[in-house]
């Protein structure tokens, strides 16, 4: 039986592709590949630490209660209260000189300078950003010229009338004005604008909170941003000082918290026996002479009951009221009350004198 051999089977030829095929294929991917070219080139993001932030707004309140501090001194032998009656523009004028030398100069105000944050455009870094011409993230300007006057005029100024107009309407009385009065209209409406502000500043802490931009509406409104002033530069503030100052302050309101509550003077006979090793005998204590306070003679003497030992009144009343199972210190008997102790004088022997 012959075997005939399997007949080939012949692949079909392919066309040649097409000359503007390669043209086709880079369209198809073109979006794919842009969308990783702008990742690529988008600036990073730099995270500016909120507690930064907060701590320079901090210190330069700070450091203008200190100047405010300094000007007072130097006015201590004027007239009394003449400072007083300018305190809003004496605030003014310390907020200016800090806003003059800091920020007018495009130099950080002390609290950012220590925290080592600066002020940039947010506007034109937007832009540098938009044209790839940023790096690190932390370039772009300071503030223009008319954001540094807004910021002076709204942080100055606008503190300043507003505290102005409070201590106007709290002198001359708005609020008790008639419902009708040109002044009980406009102590409503600043009480609104106040509350309004509040609940305005409220969000802005939020969203500030969760982004880390803008701590201020102002700060938001101008599009002035705090960054860093040199990326390899860490904050020049200790806080070893402000944790001991922490410490210390938490000790004393425990000891206010709980020295009330203890009887010193059960607490100092206590020790005294435990030092001394005896009781302290009763022969110590003249009979004119209070055991508590040793005023000698005796300021409005009371007798305790039932020992009969003499005391000053409120030595013994305050004790008493502290401590409900008081024991005499002369005698260590538990003093149940209180007597007036009333002196017998004897008229004999007393010259009379001559009508």
């Amino acid at each position: 039986m012959e075997i005939q051999p399997a007949m080939s089977v012949e692949e079909p030829i392919r066309p040649p592709p097409p000359v503007d095929a390669w043209q086709h294929a880079y369209q198809a991917v073109a979006p794919s590949l842009e969308s990783l070219r702008l990742t690529l080139k988008r600036p990073p993001q730099v995270n500016i630490l909120r507690v930064n932030q907060i701590d320079a707004a901090r210190l330069d309140v700070e450091m203008t209660a200190m100047l405010r501090e300094q000007l007072m001194k130097v006015f201590s032998l004027a007239q009394p209260g003449l400072l007083l009656r300018y305190e809003p523009e004496l605030n003014a004028f310390l907020e200016l000189l800090v806003w003059r030398f800091s920020i007018w100069v495009d130099r950080p105000t002390p609290g950012s300078a220590l925290m080592n944050l600066r002020y940039r455009d947010e506007r034109t870094y937007s832009a540098l950003a938009s044209a790839g011409k940023v790096r690190n993230g932390l370039e772009g300007p300071g503030l223009t010229k008319f954001q540094k006057l807004s910021y002076c005029l709204a942080m100055v100024g606008g503190r300043y009338g507003w505290n102005r107009l409070q201590n106007l309407s709290a002198f001359q009385r708005w609020g008790d004005s008639d419902r009708s009065s040109w002044a009980r209209r406009a102590w409503g409406f600043l009480q609104k604008s106040e509350s309004m502000y509040k609940v305005a500043c409220f969000f802005n802490l939020i969203v500030f909170l969760h982004t880390g931009r803008y701590r201020c509406i102002v700060e938001r409104i101008l599009k002035a941003r705090l960054v860093y002033e040199r990326p390899a530069m860490n904050r020049a503030v200790s806080f070893e000082y402000m944790n001991r100052q922490l410490v210390w302050h938490e000790f004393s309101e425990l000891l206010l918290l709980v020295l009330p509550l203890l009887n010193m003077l059960s607490f100092r006979k206590v020790l005294s026996f435990s030092f001394s090793g005896r009781q302290t005998p009763s022969a110590d204590f003249r009979e004119d002479k209070c055991p508590i306070c040793e005023a000698s003679p005796i300021t409005v003497p009371y007798k305790a009951v039932p020992c009969g030992h003499l005391y000053c009144y409120f030595c013994l009343r305050t004790r008493c009221i502290s401590n409900h199972s008081y024991r005499c210190v002369r005698c260590e008997v538990q003093v149940t009350g209180m007597q007036r102790h009333q002196e017998r004088v004897s008229l004999e022997g007393m010259d009379r004198r001559p009508d």
